[in-house]
């Protein structure tokens, strides 16, 4: 029930995934919301100490769930040839945005030398800081590969809309169901 096999996801890769998806879609949305701040504005402190904190649990989250899937069996991919390999492709590039995104926003709140402050539990030390304009540029990787990774989450989230109710797969109730992954 914990663990993927060849037939279904396992409780532990579905819980990843869902809080993922939550939070992504979250952290966009705060982040959107934050850029049109004023200064006197009660959040304009508060909701990036919010977004730089959930965003650093992402990026926890984000680091154990890719350990997790290289030591875990995929259960086998449906389709054709080809949507087995956009969807290979697909979820690759849903990592490389993810981290690019994480990534790029500890480089922006790192910049001046300044550990991020994990709601006050810990802090994250700055490792890189410093750079020629690293909040500019990471700010711009940062919004940037943000709205990449949310279109190619709907579209995620569209294909396997697709596979459940089109093709009749077992995509979509593969990571809602973890007793799918007992059935081998």
């Amino acid at each position: 029930m914990w663990s993927n096999t060849r037939s279904g996801w396992g409780l532990i890769s579905i819980a990843l995934h869902w809080l993922s998806a939550l939070v992504v879609v979250g952290l966009f949305a705060l982040g959107w919301w934050m850029t049109d701040l004023g200064y006197f504005d009660a959040w304009y402190n508060r909701a990036p100490w919010w977004h730089r904190s959930i965003g650093m649990l992402l990026l926890f989250a984000t680091l154990l769930r890719i350990v997790w899937r290289l030591a875990q069996p995929t259960p086998q991919a449906h389709g054709s040839r080809l949507e087995r390999l956009a969807a290979h492709f697909g979820h690759i590039a849903l990592y490389v945005l993810m981290l690019a995104v994480l990534f790029s926003g500890y480089l922006i709140s790192t910049a001046k030398g300044r550990g991020i402050s994990v709601f006050d539990w810990f802090e994250v030390p700055a490792l890189i800081s410093g750079l020629p304009d690293q909040a500019s540029v990471a700010g711009a990787i940062h919004w940037y590969s943000a709205l990449a990774l949310i279109v190619l989450a709907v579209g995620h989230t569209l294909a396997a809309l697709k596979h459940h109710f089109l093709d009749r797969h077992d995509t979509l109730v593969r990571m809602l169901n973890p007793a799918r992954a007992r059935r081998r």
